[in-house]
């Protein structure tokens, strides 16, 4: 199957008074990959901004915008009309012989950096290296692993805040999808498989009437390599179908914010997020 499917997210600061000046980078605009052909896209700025758009280092889209008048909203709202196809599950093809190879880590280095923010603690790194050392080929240590993760945390909304480290996740067995995420990185790290971030939308009905918008939210899953990337969504426990949309990948959720910047002024800010999805064939 393959869906066609416009999002529009609508984001932006409430601050408590007048701010002189803001500079910002919205990571809001699908990349064009071989599973999704981005039909249409635009970002729109209020107040009026100075606009360059550009690709960063791990291939994202990046809208990097400018306001230099005084302001006490910012809102920013970017459409995007997506065809999605099915995305492609290789069979496994990774051997632990490669992932050893002297050169693949030197590849790789990138995504297999173990930060702070995806650093799992010792549990999960010891039952990580446990499961990997029994497991054939790569692809069954990360389908097992990732299995373990899932019995563990459990999702629950508003658990966590956006600086909340994977470890504590572990600790606390809640969290919700970019901490799901990180642990995974963490782990998958551990025992020598490359992955990496990646962020998105996923319609979240599984059979929507067309036509009908849905709210949604920004979401994240992850990609492992195995020959060729592969995709996994641990939230939903699934691997990501015509329904996910991707913005970005990155070594974790701080290299693809939807929204980040710094503004001139002490006023405190308010960041608020609304995102539809509506399937359209």
């Amino acid at each position: 199957m393959a869906s066609q499917l416009r999002i529009v997210h609508h984001t932006g600061y409430r601050y408590a008074g007048l701010i002189g000046a803001s500079h910002n980078e919205a990571r809001m605009t699908p990349r064009a990959t071989r599973e999704q052909v981005p039909l249409a896209t635009k970002v729109e700025v209020t107040p009026v901004a100075w606009i360059h758009n550009y690709v960063d280092y791990w291939g994202t889209p990046v809208t990097a915008f400018e306001i230099t008048e005084p302001h006490s909203r910012l809102d920013v709202v970017a459409t995007s009309t997506v065809d999605v196809g099915e995305r492609a599950v290789p069979a496994p093809g990774a051997e632990w012989d490669d992932i050893v190879e002297p050169n693949f880590a030197d590849r790789y280095i990138e995504w297999l950096a173990i930060g702070d923010h995806v650093d799992p603690g010792s549990e999960l790194r010891k039952l990580a290296l446990e499961t990997a050392r029994q497991a054939d080929q790569p692809s069954q240590a990360a389908t097992e692993i990732l299995s373990l993760i899932r019995k563990k945390v459990a999702y629950v909304p508003g658990s966590t805040q956006v600086n909340t480290s994977a470890s504590a996740v572990w600790a606390n067995g809640a969290g919700v999808c970019q901490d799901l995420v990180h642990l995974s990185l963490g782990a998958l790290r551990t025992v020598g498989i490359p992955c990496r971030y990646v962020s998105g939308y996923v319609m979240p009905q599984a059979d929507p009437a067309i036509g009908e918008a849905r709210t949604g939210e920004s979401h994240a899953w992850l990609q492992y390599w195995d020959g060729a990337w592969v995709g996994v969504d641990p939230t939903n426990n699934t691997v990501p179908g015509d329904y996910h949309v991707e913005i970005g990948v990155g070594r974790d959720y701080f290299d693809v914010p939807p929204l980040k910047g710094v503004y001139a002024g002490s006023e405190s800010s308010d960041l608020f997020v609304e995102v539809e999805i509506t399937r359209l064939g």
